[in-house]
């Protein structure tokens, strides 16, 4: 198979005390995300896409929460070795497209660089990184700023 497509989504509770990353980004907020590692939503949708199009699983399955090794690691470490994978079973990024749901805080003024910081991680063209926000007019707990979620789709070409 020459293309793999893979799906991946996450989401994260809000809460004080907490500093909130996104796409390895620390943004100033007055709560971060919830779990185990940095609860860097973006990149664990993102992980889950790549680990889905290879048919790997899930994000879980490789970096479990019951496993100390991943208390408060950072995710960028984690997209890391899902990247190694990527390169291991013959595969390179064609493209990334990934949307993150909050309503707050404002996002459009960190796309640039959560951009350039994810092509960077992955040694890929920064125009092969899509990122866009949204909120969800104020409905459910991503709408209530009680969480963030995110969706990732990605493409995968067999590398030459």
């Amino acid at each position: 198979m020459e293309y793999k497509i893979g799906l991946g989504y996450d989401i994260h509770r809000l809460t004080s005390g907490r500093k909130l990353f996104l796409g390895g980004l620390e943004i100033p907020y007055v709560k971060g995300l919830l779990g185990h590692s940095d609860a860097d939503v973006l990149l664990h949708a993102l992980c889950d896409a790549l680990l889905g199009a290879l048919g790997l699983g899930d994000i879980g399955e490789h970096f479990p929460d019951t496993d100390a090794r991943y208390q408060g690691i950072s995710s960028v470490k984690l997209l890391e070795q899902v990247n190694i994978k990527v390169k291991e079973m013959g595969f390179e990024i064609g493209n990334l497209d990934i949307v993150v749901i909050a309503q707050e805080p404002p996002l459009l003024p960190f796309k640039k660089q959560i951009k350039k910081n994810i092509a960077g991680y992955l040694g890929i063209l920064e125009s092969s990184v899509n990122i866009k926000a949204k909120t969800n007019e104020g409905l459910d707990s991503t709408g209530s700023k009680e969480a963030i979620a995110c969706w990732a789709v990605v493409m995968l070409t067999r590398s030459k």
